[in-house]
């Protein structure tokens, strides 16, 4: 199996880490710990190295050859990071880049999928500065055990116990065990609206909740694919095992969408871009109400869709699916973007219903490519969402191997 480096915060549930150690031995894995100063206040780390027949690291600076190093070379040969208990301190220093002792150097130097399992009391963890720093490590790909709900050693009863270790083991396991139709894929899919502002507080929208995006995000790493997902502003929570880059203006989501292109075998666009933006830019102060009448000049945003059919010619990849959101069943000015916009699927929903489109659960649309039209019924977004990447799977299949469809 794997090399797992377990790293041991200082909490209470630090008792339970040795039964997580034990369950990733059952597993097949080996273990290597990494305590922190104040995990050794609850457990000793000859506990550890009895069960792991391992050297406890729990000292940056440790005298011996090439020690101050060590943690470049660990890692460099774990499998997985994982850190249970993950205390608020140890996660705010993991969110902002801090390096003050072995285990958060760690986390900084090693490219292995990392899992956080978080314990604490109830109103740390649900203080927006933990959340915040939560969202962020999603963001950037790190998994998340979520705590249950108990008896806390506070003397407290809610949310912050840690994971049961048995849920936390087959966590890390499943993770080193990949799986699914579209494992080795690169998806990159863009969400939601984009604002573009006039002043500090007006701005150019759209209803766009980022529903259907985030959908096609989770359905896509279900099934394996490491998922880049670019979003404008939306209240959905950042979904796990996908790389999110929040954006605010079609040009942000633009800089955004071209950084990524050249590593991905798909681009979904779905997110509702503003087709105008304000000739003059954002104002630096708010504009002051005057004029009954104001005329404000606009100017068309890029058509990122559009660019990635010219960039990509002479190119089989990546696969292009736009969407084109229409009021009614017409598909024929979708039709013509598919032409025009040289992409090899355009998904034309009918947003004038108050059942589907924007800011609704629920979708009905058709999917249009060059030979066929597929009208699918009113589902739910997730549901589309698994439409669309079957279509997807079909024509990478037909198009071959990615790699081999680069050379």
């Amino acid at each position: 199996m794997g090399l797992i480096a377990l790293g041991v915060s200082g909490g209470i549930g630090a008792y339970k880490a040795v039964e997580v150690a034990r369950g990733l031995q059952r597993s097949g894995h080996e273990v290597v710990t990494i305590m922190t100063k104040a995990a050794q206040e609850f457990v000793g780390p000859l506990t550890f190295e009895a069960i792991t027949h391992r050297p406890v690291i729990h000292d940056q600076f440790s005298q011996g050859k090439n020690s101050t190093i060590e943690h470049i070379q660990l890692a460099s040969s774990i499998d997985a990071l994982l850190v249970a208990p993950a205390t608020a301190n140890q996660i705010g220093k993991f969110a902002h880049g801090i390096a003050d002792d072995f285990l958060s150097t760690l986390y900084l130097a090693t490219r292995a999928p990392i899992v956080i399992a978080p314990a604490m009391n109830t109103n740390m963890l649900e203080h927006t500065s933990v959340q915040r720093n939560l969202d962020l490590l999603r963001s950037n790909g790190v998994r998340v055990v979520d705590s249950e709900t108990g008896s806390l050693a506070c003397g407290w009863h809610g949310d912050g116990r840690l994971a049961e270790p048995a849920v936390i083991v087959e966590t890390v396991h499943s993770l080193l065990q990949p799986q699914g139709s579209m494992l080795g894929k690169c998806l990159l899919i863009t969400a939601g609206p984009t604002y573009e502002d006039f002043d500090p507080v007006r701005f150019l929208g759209n209803r766009s909740s980022g529903r259907m995006g985030f959908a096609l995000a989770i359905e896509a790493a279900k099934r394996g694919a490491r998922v880049i997902l670019v979003t404008g502003p939306t209240s959905l929570s950042v979904p796990e095992r996908v790389e999110v880059t929040k954006i605010r203006s079609a040009a942000e989501m633009h800089v955004a969408v071209m950084a990524h292109v050249e590593e991905c075998d798909a681009v979904i666009m779905a997110a509702a871009v503003a087709d105008y933006t304000p000739v003059s830019g954002r104002a630096e102060e708010k504009q002051v109400k005057g004029d009954e009448v104001v005329t404000v000049k606009l100017k068309l945003t890029p058509d990122i869709l559009a660019e990635l059919g010219k960039w990509r010619e002479g190119r089989k990849l990546p696969v292009l699916v736009g969407f084109s959101a229409e009021c009614g069943e017409d598909t024929q000015r979708a039709r013509r973007k598919l032409d025009a916009k040289k992409i090899d699927l355009i998904v034309a929903n009918d947003v004038s219903r108050d059942d589907a489109g924007f800011d609704v659960g629920t979708n009905i649309a058709t999917l249009i490519s060059q030979n066929d039209e597929d009208l699918r019924p009113l589902q739910s977004k997730p549901d589309l969402a698994r439409d669309i990447l079957d279509r997807v799977e079909r024509i990478l299949t037909r198009l071959g191997k990615p790699l081999e469809a680069r050379l």
